[in-house]
């Protein structure tokens, strides 16, 4: 079985690895013009995968699993074959917003199927090309191999259901990584409604990197959220975002911190204020 590896990995240690082995880069940064300026300058040799067409199965009813629903495993068994990825591939993923743009779900993805080789790129491309990663514009041809068979997904999930149940929980801890700003309602640029659920704490993702962009390093990740968990159970601790994308770059940091990776609801902000359910904008005393 192959050796179980950190999930982040530096830009000097890419550009080692690279030298000395086989690696699948993928860049999933999306939004505005991602594909073109992947197709413009990418990290020589690397695939892309888009968020809305591969890495979820978008609803035209937002209300069902929010903005960005998790594909289905066949789906996603056809997006790892067709990216030439192999149950072994040694997989390193990054984007232009260190993790937070799609590298990080990508990862939880392989990761939930069980793939142990997958990594995300510390500092993103900006990083990599600063540390001397050679660039690309070419079109990358995917290495043909057999289809990528997958089962379940075997990390935990809650849904809108469990969420309505233990919200306010004492012994369940429902984290928000959403900007301050967008859980206390003061704004919302992408979802239809301002605020967050009842009970949850907030916890921005941005927490999770220093002041250079880059993670803090395993202790210091393992040190903050240890005080934020407190007693509460890897079990009971569960993380959401806008639409369960940026929710990753925390389950990412855990997993880095060396602590058991919670639970992702998926569907988030975007499904739960699409469905009557409470909102809240008040902040803590």
């Amino acid at each position: 079985m192959p050796q179980e590896i950190l999930p982040i990995i530096k830009p000097d240690e890419l550009i080692e690895v690279n030298r000395t082995s086989e690696l699948i880069l993928i860049d999933a940064s999306n939004g505005y013009g991602a594909k073109e300026n992947y197709g413009a300058k990418h990290l020589e040799g690397t695939l892309y995968v888009d968020l809305n067409t591969q890495l979820a199965n978008i609803n035209a009813d937002v209300s069902i699993g929010g903005r960005h629903p998790l594909p289905t495993l066949e789906q996603f068994s056809e997006t790892l074959t067709s990216l030439g990825i192999t149950p072994t591939s040694h997989v390193v993923v990054y984007d232009d917003k260190n993790g937070s743009n799609a590298a990080a779900r990508f990862w939880w993805m392989l990761k939930s199927v069980g793939h142990n080789r997958i990594q995300v790129l510390d500092g993103g491309f900006q990083a990599a090309i600063k540390a001397g990663f050679p660039t690309s514009s070419k079109t990358e041809i995917p290495l043909k191999k057999e289809p990528y068979k997958i089962e379940n997904w075997l990390l935990p999930l809650a849904d809108i259901h469990e969420i309505d149940k233990v919200a306010d929980d004492k012994d369940f801890l429902v984290i928000d990584v959403r900007d301050e700003e967008r859980y206390y309602g003061e704004e919302e640029p992408i979802d239809l409604v301002a605020g967050h659920i009842p009970g949850v704490i907030n916890i921005p993702f941005t927490s999770n990197l220093d002041s250079n962009g880059f993670f803090l390093s395993p202790e210091e990740l393992k040190n903050n959220y240890m005080k934020e968990f407190g007693n509460t159970v890897a079990e009971n601790v569960i993380v959401h975002c806008g639409s369960g994308v940026t929710a990753c770059h925390t389950l990412l940091a855990v997993a880095y911190a060396g602590l058991k990776i919670p639970k992702l609801y998926v569907g988030s902000w975007s499904e739960w204020s699409r469905n009557n359910r409470p909102i809240t904008t008040s902040k803590k005393e």
